[in-house]
């Protein structure tokens, strides 16, 4: 059957908190420091936010890209410093592992800034039905196994605003921190398997 988990016992966890540094990059040079720092790693975390539209047909590009490690979340401000070409070349970077979840939705939003081919990316879907979850939002997995919730309540704010708030940058610092905490969790039950 698949291990899954109900939006009522979900409601019930404590809710998770990302305690590390978050470093908002809103400038070319803030961008490049980031991005020589993350280079270093072989994983890291990923996510983007994009403005929600309201109004059909209106579509925005990806606002913020969040490239995290174990302590500290970079959010890459599209929406103020553009697409860096600094970033694309982390972002094309086979060397560096990329997690997210659900990537085909980010990746498109990326491309209404700038066309290029990400690589070195791991979609948590890919693996997460491999140790027998059936639930693949990135909220699920996480309860399913960290037994914490992951709040929603900024999702639908404002990323191209001229400042974030703190609830906006704890958020999505989260969310991208959350992808590299479930892939390291699901190696460990997979090596516990083997052992």
């Amino acid at each position: 059957m698949g291990r899954t988990i109900t939006k009522e016992e979900i409601s019930i966890l404590e809710i998770e908190e990302f305690r590390g540094r978050v470093v908002v990059v809103d400038t070319i040079e803030k961008a490049e420091k980031a991005v020589k720092y993350l280079s270093s790693f072989s994983k890291l975390g990923f996510d983007t936010e994009t403005r929600p539209s309201y109004r059909k047909g209106c579509v925005f590009g990806v606002a913020l890209i969040q490239l995290s490690t174990d302590d500290t979340c970079f959010l890459f401000r599209l929406s103020i410093i553009g697409f860096p070409d600094c970033l694309i070349r982390l972002l094309s970077n086979l060397g560096i592992q990329k997690i997210g979840l659900s990537l085909r939705d980010d990746f498109l939003s990326m491309s209404r800034r700038k066309k290029f081919v990400p690589q070195g990316f791991l979609d948590l879907q890919t693996i997460v039905s491999q140790h027998d979850i059936k639930d693949i939002s990135l909220q699920k997995v996480y309860a399913l196994l960290f037994e914490k919730k992951i709040s929603k309540s900024q999702r639908l704010t404002n990323w191209e605003s001229d400042m974030l708030t703190e609830a906006q940058q704890k958020y999505a610092a989260l969310d991208a921190w959350a992808c590299l905490k479930v892939y390291e969790k699901l190696i460990e039950e997979k090596n516990n398997v083997i052992t």
